[in-house]
């Protein structure tokens, strides 16, 4: 019995992805025949269909579809979140891990909803700084919390493959808001995602 991948993308979506990167591979100076690159442009078409599948998820839904009401006031903090995003400015990849942390205000959400939203907005064109707030905006208009703390740290292939082309440098972002505002609860946070507690 042979393997078959299932696998399901928009057909109009992928044919006309196809034929771009067909082009753009031409255009490179690659012989398009070759057998190596036979399915190139559907193999990319289909991975860039998946690395920016984040444009069709909405956060609130993720986030409506696990609330809970819960008397809890005390931070949460999911931290070391991986996350794989795309610079809208080379359309190379940045990689790294999302610290998160919440206050609620009487409602709670699945700790698995806030990794699935860094990959709503992660899986999309984009900047870090912009990436940073939109999961902030995300939990803090769907959980109306006493206050919300992104930080990410990533690395990104634009300055490391072309360009400067520093190999070990690594950029971090932050959003703070409401408690997280005050310098107590920022360094409470800031001092349990850098520990390790194990």
């Amino acid at each position: 019995m042979s393997y078959q991948k299932t696998e399901h993308y928009d057909a109009s979506e992928t044919n006309g992805l196809i034929d771009h990167y067909k082009e753009v591979i031409g255009l490179l100076g690659e012989d398009t025949q070759r057998e190596g690159l036979l399915k190139t442009p559907e193999r990319v078409a289909k991975a860039m269909q998946y690395m920016m599948q984040g444009y069709h998820m909405d956060a609130k839904a993720i986030f409506y579809s696990a609330r809970f009401h819960e008397e809890v006031s005390e931070m949460i903090i999911v931290k070391d979140i991986e996350l794989y995003s795309m610079c809208e400015h080379h359309m190379l990849p940045f990689f790294g891990k999302a610290h998160i942390a919440y206050i609620p205000n009487g409602v709670i959400t699945g700790l698995s909803k806030i990794a699935r939203v860094v990959d709503v907005y992660a899986r999309r064109l984009q900047v870090q700084e912009r990436l940073t707030t939109q999961i902030l905006e995300a939990i803090k208009s769907s959980l109306n919390p006493l206050g919300v703390a992104v930080v990410i740290e990533a690395q990104h292939l634009c300055m490391m493959m072309r360009g400067v082309q520093k190999q070990n440098s690594l950029t971090t972002t932050s959003a703070f808001d409401g408690e997280f505002q005050k310098q107590p609860t920022r360094s409470e946070f800031l001092k349990l995602i850098s520990n390790k507690l194990n």
